[in-house]
């Protein structure tokens, strides 16, 4: 009876190293899936991370262009105010373009502008053709 306990005893010694052996393998499995995943992910952070200091790259050059142009930009209100006020004529065709573009006439716009007929007639058709493009 002792004998056929230690035999029975032995194999559930031998199935519990069956199992543990089992077990282990699945561990080093799943350990190696692991791995895989976590390769692929450092792969793709490092990825997305190139390509957002690329993007950052170009938006820090956009920023620069656009200060760039802001600063090009910024004293041609002043410089036209200049321009307008230089040129006489110049001023007439501009207020020209303002009256035509309120609706004045031909005739409104020789005699506040001191236009002859033809360029009140011009300004006028320049400006009806703006207006019908918007």
């Amino acid at each position: 009876m002792l004998e056929a306990l230690l035999a029975v005893l032995a194999l559930v010694c031998l199935g519990l190293i069956g199992a543990c052996v089992w077990l282990a393998k699945q561990q080093r499995a799943a350990l190696q899936a692991q791995a895989e995943r976590d390769a692929v992910r450092d792969r793709r952070l490092k990825e997305l991370s190139r390509r957002l200091d690329t993007y950052l790259a170009g938006s820090i050059q956009m920023g620069d262009e656009l200060h760039e142009l802001r600063r090009i930009v910024a004293p041609l209100p002043d410089k036209l105010s200049q321009m307008e006020q230089r040129d006489p004529s110049s001023l007439s065709f501009t207020q020209a373009a303002r009256l035509a573009g309120m609706g004045a006439s031909v005739d409104d716009l020789t005699q506040s502008c001191g236009l002859s007929k033809a360029e009140a007639e011009l300004v006028s058709k320049m400006q009806q053709a703006k207006l019908q493009r918007s």
